[in-house]
């Protein structure tokens, strides 16, 4: 069995920050503690790094099958594994959909072949699979992701009652994508009727609304409480929506639980001047007083998990006309790295930072022995050197399409190691040849 043995780490983990060593063996942390030995181990001298646990990015597009053109799931995992993630749970709007029990484990199989990390993914419902739904295991995926607004894909969900016997049939978590097709759909056109198809992309937060977001999760969350659904709201954009969510209770006690993503934190509408239809998303970028409230939220818990949102385009599709611009952004790699930049910023603290993007998806999902630094746990774990200074350029961008929105900006972190399942899989820019990955497994009654 092989052994790893980290030395002299900063271990942040579970609120704690110590120094001390970890000792894998195969693919499990066998000893978190100080002053480790092993005469068959290898060793690490991890000394002025950080230790954590492996992301766990509960909401990628990585686009296969049948839009790889953009990236596939062994591209953008590999980006994803640069960047610290170590399991991901990729999302149903693919070619085709992921809404057959047989589309799913097709997927499920590509990422046996092909991920560089733990992988699930979401099964979409749709107006006509209800009674797929009701069939589906509850151990079979992460959970049922619903597009309660129109997105890339064309995956809408408005039948009322569908949308309510979904909420009503399964137990799994029901993601969901909460933006008004009503409001969008007239605002569009008031700004179509004036600008044609070239619509300023200024307007992009007027037109994909906040009104229009907080219509779609008050609706949501209120019908999640009328059938006692488990609802995961996704990448929440406004100040107004996170008055929605509690924090008086643990996130294990939750029915309603929320997420935020990185480009919502980062970014504001002050950004379209200069990046234009790169930081196109669905839902926007909103003002900076909305971001401010995110981070509050995402700061006394009413918000519970960080995510990106992953969502490759080709450069030339993104730099389209307004109404021809698809919405989405390639994140992946350079998240963790953005966000270290907010925390030494005083910003958020390491272990919430942890909390949200490591333990959090972990336990809203009850995935198996993953999110934690823990003895008997998976070994995924990253080693982030804290005084590194980069520039994200064309030559160090790993995703598939080539580009990124955060393309000229400086970080002063970096990821040097990524453990996935005690294998070294990524090391200082140079990936291993071997493959250790798994499907996630669940904890659930």
């Amino acid at each position: 069995m092989k052994k790893t043995l980290i030395k002299n780490a900063t271990i942040v983990n579970e609120s704690q920050i110590f120094e001390g060593d970890v000792l894998i063996a195969g693919e499990l942390i066998e000893k978190i503690g100080k002053d480790l030995s092993d005469a068959n181990a290898e060793l690490i001298d991890a000394q002025g790094k950080l230790l954590m646990p492996g992301i766990i990015d509960d909401q990628v597009h990585f686009r296969e099958p049948g839009l790889t053109h953009k990236g596939n799931i062994a591209s953008e995992s590999r980006a994803a594994i640069a960047g610290g993630v170590t399991t991901f749970i990729e999302q149903p709007n693919t070619n085709p959909q992921t809404v057959t029990i047989e589309k799913l484990e097709e997927k499920m199989e590509i990422g046996r072949q092909t991920s560089f990390a733990n992988y699930s993914f979401m099964f979409g419902g749709t107006n006509d699979n209800l009674e797929t739904v009701k069939r589906l295991d509850k151990n079979a995926c992460a959970g049922v992701k619903l597009f309660l607004g129109s997105s890339t894909g064309n995956m809408l969900v408005d039948d009322e009652e569908v949308i309510e016997k979904i909420f009503s049939s399964t137990d799994m978590v029901i993601s969901a994508h909460c933006e008004d097709e009503t409001t969008i759909k007239n605002n569009l056109e008031k700004y179509k009727a004036t600008y044609g198809d070239n619509i300023p992309i200024k307007f992009h937060p007027e037109i994909r609304s906040a009104e229009a977001c907080y219509i779609s999760s008050s609706r949501a969350i209120a019908l999640a409480k009328k059938t006692n659904a488990r609802l995961h709201v996704f990448h929440v954009s406004t100040a107004k929506e996170t008055e929605l969510f509690r924090n008086d209770i643990p996130i294990e006690q939750k029915r309603i639980t929320a997420e935020v993503c990185t480009h919502h934190l980062w970014f504001s509408d002050a950004d379209y001047d200069e990046k234009q239809t790169l930081i196109k998303w669905n839902p926007a970028v909103k003002t900076a007083t909305d971001r401010d409230a995110l981070w509050e939220a995402l700061l006394d818990d009413r918000i519970d998990v960080l995510a990106t949102d992953h969502a490759p385009h080709t450069l030339a599709e993104k730099q389209n006309v307004y109404t021809k611009a698809p919405s989405g952004g390639p994140l992946a790699q350079h998240t963790l790295a953005a966000l270290m930049e907010k925390q030494k910023a005083g910003k958020i603290s390491l272990e919430k930072l942890i909390e949200k993007m490591c333990h959090n998806p972990a336990k809203l999902f009850n995935i198996e022995k993953r999110g934690f630094a823990r003895e008997g746990y998976y070994a995924d774990l990253v080693l982030v050197d804290t005084d590194h200074d980069w520039t994200v350029k064309k030559e160090n961008i790993l995703y598939k399409c080539g580009w990124s929105p955060f393309e000229g900006t400086s970080f002063s972190t970096k990821v040097t190691h990524t453990f996935v399942n005690g294998n070294l899989a990524y090391n200082n820019g140079g990936f291993s040849e071997e493959r250790n990955v798994k499907r996630l497994t669940f904890e659930r009654d």
